[in-house]
């Protein structure tokens, strides 16, 4: 990273080099109009030196401001840098980044680690000046006085060593911090995703609780990095304080002795308040360079992880259009054209098989093929445009509706929302299709929002579409008007729909039983709801008392 933004890093250096350097030889500088102006009482000398000072003070000004953009530049960059970095290995990994990283990981990334990062690239600039104003203080004090430049040159570095110590223990403290953070940023997450829900069932207390503990766990933990970074933030003053008085004494010893004159004196002095800044800014600089490395961490972890589905080294042809889907593994077999049903007594295990369908299951394997071919064999790019997977978990992003429906930008919106039976929802939307929609669709209630995404996944219009449980949140009319329709919209194209209401079934063209994880049965709805125990039991929800009757009355 700080490879790819070297030439605002660079400029920051040097600025930063310029401003402290100058800082550095102002006390040398009123040292001389000290001795050579007002001891020898020459006014020329002393307009000099002033206006030495004064050329000084502009060079430093200038720099300053230079720096001061160079570092936000630099933070800037660094932050989102990160953040582009991030959001392109989302939308690469897909499906694979919440089946390994959780929600609350990602946001602690966008709220805390890339502030860190660009913290670093902020101080680097005044760190180099750091650095390299106290070689020219170093310098100038060993000119001056071999003892003083010695104490300089041997005890900064010493005192940089009495600081190192609490550096480890704060990176490890800073790194479990850090963990807490993610998760109780899941934790708020989840919370807020499953509001509803938790009011439903009148969960909101344990949940509070819960997340009351977890804040304070976290509350301790950043308790426990506060202590020492108050031990650290205390030597920062303490240290080049005492650095301070140990140069004036001896400076001022010197003095007393006439070994050097009073405006070196003053001199010595203003080098001693000056060096307070260097060594505050090497301090500050280990501190944030521990607090990124803990982001760092956080963040290459997730820029390392792979998609599940992968480009194949060697892309199988491309299957025929109207082409046979086939899952080896189930024995399921989707025909062509058709509107195909998949009923399960488990919801988990069709959604499952659903998401094979698609290769959104995880793990990834071959057993699913269209004409023969293994989706894996495929170009995911193809897999993704010619085989769409719609679930309940699906959701809207914010932003306008007709951009959130139309997603290929060429849909037949208007047929969709009418097949879905959500014109209603649109025509009770003041500006229609130019509403802005709230964050997750919130604004929506839960049918709502369900019929939204089925007009959303129709406006797509792919070559297979797979509906998971597409109207378990809606009433019995409008599911028996979307069931209706459904199969007129989708004519000559190939559909998947996991469900076991029977208005759905009844609409499809066959029905799949999945018991077990194997298709046990293949037919119409009628005909298996007259030769399937089994099957008729899940569908009409019969016990097998009901059921027992029921095959007696036959």
């Amino acid at each position: 990273m700080a490879r790819r933004q070297w030439r605002t890093l660079a400029g920051g250096m040097f600025f930063g080099i310029v401003w402290m350097s100058a800082q550095a030889v102002m006390p040398a500088v009123i040292g001389h109009a000290i001795d050579d102006g007002v001891a020898a009482k020459d006014r020329e000398q002393l307009v000099e030196w002033a206006a030495v000072l004064f050329g000084i003070g502009l060079v430093q000004a200038v720099a300053g401001i230079m720096r001061h953009r160079f570092a936000v530049t630099n933070w800037l960059i660094a932050a989102y840098r990160v953040v582009q970095l991030v959001t392109r290995q989302a939308t690469r990994l897909g499906g694979t980044l919440p089946r390994k990283v959780s929600t609350g990981e990602v946001v602690a990334i966008g709220t805390n680690d890339l502030s860190h990062i660009g913290q670093v690239m902020d101080v680097s600039a005044r760190f180099a000046g750091a650095v390299v104003s106290f070689v020219v203080v170093s310098a100038i004090l060993l000119q001056t006085s071999v003892t003083l430049g010695l104490v300089v040159l041997v005890g900064v570095p010493l005192l940089m060593l009495g600081v190192a110590p609490l550096l480890g223990p704060l990176q490890r403290r800073s790194a479990h911090q850090r963990h807490l953070m993610g998760r109780l940023s899941n934790t708020a997450s989840d919370i807020v995703g499953g509001l509803r829900v938790l009011r439903g069932i009148g969960g909101e207390q344990v949940f509070l609780d819960r997340y009351r503990r977890e804040s304070q766990t976290t509350r301790g933990a950043g308790v426990q990095v506060a202590k020492l970074q108050s031990v650290l933030d205390a030597l920062q003053v303490f240290l080049p304080g005492l650095f301070v008085v140990v140069v004036v004494w001896i400076g001022a010893r010197y003095a007393v002795e006439g070994t050097i004159t009073p405006g070196e004196l003053v001199a010595f002095y203003g080098y001693s308040a000056f060096l307070m800044i260097p060594l505050r800014t090497a301090t500050e600089f280990a501190n944030k360079v521990i607090r990124a490395r803990v982001a760092a961490t956080r963040i290459v972890h997730v820029l390392s992880l792979e998609p599940e589905v992968t480009v194949p080294a060697e892309i199988a042809p491309s299957p025929a259009a109207g082409s046979d889907l086939v899952d080896t593994r189930t024995g399921l077999q989707v025909r062509a054209g058709l509107l195909t049903a998949i009923v399960s007594e488990q919801p988990d295990d069709s959604a499952e098989l659903a998401d094979r369908l698609g290769m959104a299951a995880s793990p990834v394997d071959d057993e699913v093929r269209l004409c023969g071919v293994p989706l894996t064999s495929l170009d995911p790019t193809e897999v993704r445009e010619r085989i769409v997977v719609s679930d309940t978990g699906a959701m809207f992003f914010s932003g306008r509706l007709g951009d959130n429906l139309d997603l290929t930008g060429h849909g037949d919106v208007e047929r969709a929302l009418d097949t879905a039976s959500a014109a209603d929802v649109l025509e009770a939307l003041t500006d229609g299709l130019d509403t802005v929609v709230a964050e997750r669709g919130r604004s929506f209630s839960g049918g709502q929002r369900q019929r939204l995404v089925l007009a959303r996944a129709l406006a797509i219009d792919p070559e297979i579409l797979v509906l998971v449980e597409p109207t378990s949140a809606v009433d019995a009319h409008t599911e028996a008007r979307i069931a209706a329709r459904l199969r007129g919209h989708r004519e000559g194209r190939t559909t998947v729909v996991t469900s076991t209401s029977p208005l759905m079934l009844d609409a499809a063209d066959a029905v799949a039983f999945l018991d077990s994880g194997r298709i046990v049965a293949v037919g119409t709805h009628e005909d298996l709801l007259a030769t399937d125990p089994a099957y008729r039991r899940v569908v009409t929800r019969e016990s097998e008392p009901e059921l027992a009757v029921s095959e007696a009355s036959r």
